[in-house]
């Protein structure tokens, strides 16, 4: 017996299978493209996902009887906003969770509705990660569009419906997308009328671990999937990566380095925090708030396939350890796509401070490396500031396969980075996990949890790092009435 976790990635589609016991047996990637055809735009081809899955799934079931699946569980960006049709087909490539085109609207319905109330009915604020301004957005610019939409979904739900034909939400998209009350457990309907939609374009609000449907004999054919196969609800990436750590007791803190970046804390209860998110656990009764950032894995990519291409990360991060903490004043703020967590900035632009004629390209490439262990400083200072204590540190997904990075990281936030077994596929082992659950193969508290290695902090690096955030802090207080005058066109 074996179960299938796929997750659905800003860069990549990946795949786990796993045991009847627990235990990976094999796993593939697929790339795809992120799109930004302007400035604070991001956007995906739901067709590039259903071709990664289509690649990924005959590869980890290479050899093995498909009739030996139990159950699938899909996982993926959240909430990535995706119109379909009335026949379930995307009207247009997704709006990505970081895209940032929405700046006007985001004001507007700060202006109408005002943070506290979005913030006392979901635990969201308005900000570029909501889907009301894009909504609105497309509703402007896109009409035509926006009015033959009759589903609107995230990515793992597109994808579950493409194998099922079943219409759904999954929660924490619910929770996410700001347009739904956890309290009450239904739509807003003043934020819907604002933007004149009804509660019937989503579907039923599902649980993580609920089966919603079976593969389809045509999705059977088209992936080599069983007919038949449960398929359950998913989950948000993020969340099923926190599952996979283990993250669940007090004190806790997972560092998620994907595409996008997530700093991760579970808590017993919904206890929003403004600057950052909250989600539901994939754990029953417990919840996460998170930080999440626009640009991680996504903005070293850039770099590589715009001044390096064809170099690998390795080679990168081997020329970077020539380079001295600090890279000789180089400092950069990572908000290529705007920013999400914690300043809720969509206007907000990657800079490079410092340059001078003595930096190479590996100057830059550890001052990105830096920038987003600053970033997640950032991130546990407000972590901390609202009273939630980080005694341990976890770090896991692509990023964690970087020596360099991790001691950077443990460094700028002084303090062991614990690196787990398994980690680089989280997402996908969260969801495997939880379709295991749904098959009766096991229980939640069953899921084991592996340290493989520990990185501790540098202490000749501590100082400069220290220095080095104080000026990172300090650039974007300075920059940040000048980003709205630098024009570009993407917010038109």
């Amino acid at each position: 017996m074996m179960v299938l976790g796929v997750d659905i990635g800003t860069t990549s589609v990946k795949a786990l299978l796993l045991s009847e016991g627990g235990e990976p047996l094999a796993e593939a990637e697929h790339p795809h493209a992120l799109g930004s055809p302007a400035p604070g735009f991001a956007e995906e081809d739901p067709e590039d996902w259903w071709r990664g899955f289509r690649a990924v799934v005959p590869r980890v079931l290479q050899g093995r009887d498909p009739k030996g699946l139990k159950a699938l569980g899909l996982s993926g960006m959240v909430p990535a906003l995706i119109l379909h049709d009335g026949e379930g087909r995307p009207l247009r490539p997704s709006l990505q969770q970081n895209d940032a085109r929405a700046v006007r609207e985001i004001a507007e319905l700060r202006e109408r509705f005002g943070d506290g109330w979005l913030f006392a009915r979901t635990g969201a604020t308005w900000n570029q990660q909501v889907l009301a301004p894009k909504l609105l957005w497309l509703k402007r610019h896109e009409p035509e569009v926006f009015g033959k939409a009759r589903w609107i979904a995230g990515s793992y739900e597109h994808l579950t419906f493409r194998l099922t034909g079943v219409r759904y939400q999954e929660a924490n998209w619910a929770l996410e997308s700001g347009l739904w009350s956890p309290e009450g457990e239904a739509w807003l309907p003043e934020v819907l009328d604002h933007l004149g939609l009804s509660p019937e374009v989503f579907g039923p609000v599902r649980r993580p671990w609920e089966v919603v449907g079976e593969v389809s004999r045509e999705a059977a054919e088209a992936t080599g999937l069983p007919p038949g196969l449960p398929v359950i609800a998913g989950s948000a990436d993020h969340i099923a990566a926190a599952l996979a750590s283990g993250l669940g007791a007090t004190g806790e803190a997972v560092v998620k380095l994907g595409g996008a970046g997530d700093f991760l804390y579970a808590v017993d209860r919904f206890a929003p925090v403004p600057e950052l998110f909250i989600d539901f656990h994939d754990l029953p009764g417990l919840f996460v708030i998170n930080g999440c950032m626009a640009t991680t894995g996504s903005l070293l990519k850039w770099f590589r396939e715009g001044f390096r291409p064809g170099v690998d990360f390795a080679l990168l991060d081997r020329e970077a350890e020539g380079v001295p903490p600090g890279a000789e004043g180089l400092v950069v703020l990572p908000y290529f796509l705007g920013e999400k967590t914690p300043i809720h900035d969509p206007e907000a632009r990657g800079t490079v401070v410092g340059l001078t004629l003595s930096h190479t390209p590996a100057h830059l490439w550890r001052a990105l490396l830096e920038a987003v262990a600053y970033a997640y400083r950032h991130h546990l200072e407000v972590l901390e500031a609202r009273g939630h204590r980080v005694t341990r540190l976890f770090v896991m997904d692509g990023g964690a396969k970087s020596p360099l990075w991790r001691r950077i990281l443990a460094s700028v936030l002084e303090r062991p980075l614990l690196r787990l077994k398994g980690g680089e596929k989280g997402s996908a082992h969260g969801t495997a996990f939880l379709a295991g659950v749904a098959a009766g193969l096991w229980g939640f508290m069953d899921l084991k949890r592996e340290v493989l290695d520990a990185t501790e902090p540098e202490a000749a690096w501590i100082p400069i790092y220290r220095e080095g955030y104080g000026v990172y802090r300090e650039l974007y207080l300075r920059l940040k009435d000048l980003y709205p005058r630098l024009g570009g066109g993407g917010y038109a």
